[in-house]
Parts: C-alpha cells; structure tokens; sequence
C-alpha cells in the first residue's frame, strides 16, 4: 500500500508507517514488528481507504491493549467512515456494535475470552511435533 485515501481519491496521501505507529502508541503499546505483520495482507494495494487501516489499528490495540483503548481509538477516527458505518464485531456468536446493552455476566465472558490467532495454532503444531521428535529419540 502506498496511498491512503480519505474521502475521495483526490485527497490521497502517502502512507507512512512511522506516523501510523505513533497515531497507535497513544492507546497501546503495540510492537512494530506486529504492525508490520498486520498490513502485510494490505501491502498488494496501490491505493488504500483509511477506514481498512483504522480497522487495523483497533484490531492491534485490542490486541497489545484494552478494549477501552480501541474503543477511544475508533472514535477519534471514525469521522472518516461516513454517517451511515457502524463498526461490527463478533464475540461469543453474536455481532454487535457496542456492549453497552450487554448485562454483566455476558460482559465477564467477553473480556474473559481467549483470542487466538493462526499463528498461535501454528506455534502449538511445531511444538508438538517437536516433543514427539523428543520422545521418540529418547525411545529409541
């Protein structure tokens, strides 16, 4: 990705990683390496909305954060989605926007829950197979 757009594409402007890191840095402290880990599936774009890239950052603060913190984070930037986006997620099976109408035991689940990712998944096959590699040479 090289451009970011905001409202229409005659308003582009270069995307800089630094300046991204630090729009985050004032909500979590989220290491550069994951940052470029998550744009990388971005990185085949020329062109880029920034509603993609805020959705990004909310994902990383919520991350190496607090929900709070993506929550706040959403908010300042969400004057670039227009009036009619409202931003989805899905927890526990259902898709919300906000928790607020949520009452709280179903609140203690959310932030009690275990995010995985695919690397997590992977990281835990090589290990695996690592200690059958272990077991079956102190077998033999």
């Amino acid at each position: 990705m090289r451009n970011i757009i905001y409202f229409s594409p005659d308003d582009a402007t270069k995307f800089d990683l630094e300046r991204f890191s630090k729009s985050l840095a004032r909500y979590a402290k989220v290491p550069k390496e994951a940052i470029e880990e998550a744009l990388k599936p971005l990185a085949q774009y020329e062109n880029l909305h920034v509603s993609r890239l805020v959705e990004t950052g909310v994902g990383l603060i919520e991350k190496f954060g607090k929900d709070e913190d993506a929550k706040k984070y959403y908010d300042e930037y969400s004057h670039y989605f227009g009036s009619n986006f409202e931003r989805l997620r899905r927890i526990t099976g259902y898709l919300v926007g906000t928790l607020d109408r949520w009452n709280d035991a179903k609140k203690a689940e959310e932030k009690a829950r275990v995010k995985h990712s695919v690397n997590s998944c992977v990281d835990d096959l090589v290990r695996a197979a690592k200690m059958q590699d272990q077991i079956l040479a102190h077998n033999v």
